[in-house]
């Protein structure tokens, strides 16, 4: 009988429930680490340390491999490696984890681009990105709104600023929210339609799926959805859409 595999995964909070339900299910043994949301938008400077230090900390004799519940997120995991085996999704960021596979998430993408997603981790960990003075907006100085420029600046200084450094969100036009299953309460699609309707935005409902977390946890590493990385060797970002990320 082949004995349960130990694996250490540290994975971005967002996708808490959902992972929990996956690591219930394994018959491997899983020590989690959830690192907090809003790392993505820090860029890839300062997000790659932070991963970085947590991996170094995992002992490798404990420990089989080391699982990243993450996607290539704003090379956000680029550079990252182990003395372990080191085991990442294929994947563009969490949006693809929660709809199941980067084919799912190729083909909503091709048709709805100009799409904002939510889901039960969105909506119960959600904070403003523009909030952290580490952001990307922040640093840029364009994280404020219309009327803390005209209290600053005047009305038509603001507008001059709004047009020249844009909103946020200005390229957005949909909400999605993906029902994943697990804490999938329908106060949150409630909350996430009202956004919707309060940016003028369209509102869609997509179904979620765990499995491409589900196989991570399980050690099912199929190299079109997974990326192996030994040791010795780091992540890097590939401009292909099938592979996305490769090592060297």
């Amino acid at each position: 009988m082949l004995l349960p595999k130990h694996f250490k995964l540290i994975a971005c909070e967002i996708l808490f429930r959902e992972i929990c339900y996956c690591v219930s299910q394994s018959r491997n043994m899983i020590d989690m680490q959830f690192m907090s949301k809003g790392l993505h938008d820090l860029g890839d400077c300062k997000m790659v340390p932070l991963l970085q230090a947590a991996i170094d900390v995992a002992d490798d004799k404990q420990y089989d491999a080391i699982l990243l519940g993450y996607g290539l997120c704003n090379n956000g995991i680029r550079s990252l490696h182990a003395a372990l085996p080191l085991v990442v999704p294929r994947a563009h960021d969490c949006i693809t984890l929660l709809l199941g596979s980067k084919e799912q998430y190729d083909r909503y993408f091709d048709t709805n681009p100009g799409t904002f997603f939510k889901s039960p981790g969105w909506v119960e960990r959600d904070f403003d990105p523009n909030a952290s003075l580490q952001s990307i907006p922040s640093q840029l100085g364009i994280k404020h709104s219309y009327p803390e420029y005209e209290e600053k600046y005047g009305s038509e200084n603001a507008r001059y600023l709004m047009e020249s450094l844009g909103d946020w969100f200005k390229n957005y036009r949909k909400l999605a929210y993906i029902d994943t299953g697990f804490g999938d309460f329908q106060s949150y699609k409630e909350l996430t339609k009202q956004q919707a309707d309060n940016r003028g935005w369209e509102y869609e409902e997509l179904s979620g799926s765990v499995d491409l977390l589900q196989r991570l946890l399980d050690g099912k590493w199929d190299p079109e959805d997974f990326l192996v990385v030994p040791p010795g060797y780091s992540i890097q970002a590939l401009y292909d859409r099938k592979k996305i990320i490769g090592y060297e």
